[in-house]
């Protein structure tokens, strides 16, 4: 099993004579291919990398600084791909011909709900896919909450998907969350760990054993302010709410995030984000580590 950092960003176009390289150090992927291409302008290079036409150890990135290691493989298709993918909510990381990857805007539904039936992520990528195949589908793996930006993925093979959902234990290696609360929070790091239900006004809380289902999620404090700290998350298990509950039952809730106890909104938004996420392709076998920057907005608080 071979593990590759996938990027964020996009695509290539690249001459028919170059077919595939195996890196000789180590080095940013944009400062390889202006070598390469010392014949272009770096307009020209950058170009490259929106057609989705380079990949690294089989898997295709856009990401003009992703880091190539010394031994990596970089293949280059002489074809471009079908027609990009544009939607101001959401952008698409990574596809093959068993998954899609994307980053999602804060907002946008992951699936319809009765209320809002359209404009979700399922519908967007729906639609995307059946421009090129009326009959193709796709298939939810996980959600995010409509006000959690970041990754998140899905199938688009039923059987992919029931058999991730079936080891989905084993299969998703990492999920890491950033998010920006009130207060100061006092410990460094700590294990939040809680029986969770769900209210029939559908708020998540803390209950008895005999009640709930155990949550468990990891937090560790990146910085500080006078009045908010913005931590970095981890889930153990992936129960509905539950690092805004959590993070509630400790007395820190995410700003802007009324439903769970916060009093205040200065972003105009709920600062959560998934901003990491890892795990074992059902096909390859090869691990695949996908990961987005912690929002502007967030940052800028401190």
């Amino acid at each position: 099993m071979y593990r590759t950092k996938v990027a964020i960003f996009g695509e290539i176009y690249i001459p028919l004579r170059m077919k595939k390289i195996i890196a000789e150090r180590e080095t940013a992927l944009l400062e390889y291919l202006y070598e390469i291409f010392a014949d272009k302008s770096k307009t020209t290079v950058k170009s490259y990398l929106s057609h989705r036409q380079i990949s690294v150890n089989g898997c295709a990135t856009t990401q003009f600084d992703f880091p190539v290691k010394k031994g990596d493989t970089i293949e280059f298709s002489s074809e471009r791909t079908k027609e990009s993918f544009r939607h101001p909510q959401l952008r698409i990381v990574y596809e093959d011909d068993y998954l899609i990857v994307i980053n999602k805007r804060e907002g946008l539904l992951s699936i319809a709900t009765d209320k809002q039936p359209l404009r979700t992520a399922f519908s967007i990528l729906s639609d995307y896919l059946k421009r090129d195949n009326p009959a193709a589908r796709i298939f939810v793996l996980h959600r995010l909450d409509r006000e959690t930006s970041g990754l998140m993925m899905f199938a688009k093979d039923q059987n992919i998907k029931q058999q991730m959902q079936r080891d989905w234990s084993e299969v998703v290696v990492e999920r890491k969350y950033y998010a920006v609360v009130e207060g100061v929070v006092e410990k460094e790091q700590e294990r939040i760990s809680t029986y969770l239900t769900e209210s029939k006004a559908l708020i998540v809380y803390a209950t008895t054993r005999e009640n709930g289902k155990i949550a468990n999620t990891d937090y560790r404090v990146l910085k500080r302010s006078a009045t908010n700290t913005l931590l970095e998350l981890k889930l153990e298990t992936g129960r509905k709410n539950q690092i805004r509950c959590h993070l509630n039952y400790i007395n820190h809730p995410i700003i802007g995030d009324k439903k769970y106890g916060a009093k205040t909104n200065p972003i105009g938004r709920v600062a959560l984000h998934a901003g990491s996420l890892s795990f074992i392709h059902p096909v390859t076998g090869s691990q695949l580590d996908f990961s987005t920057p912690i929002p502007r907005e967030f940052t800028e608080m401190f």
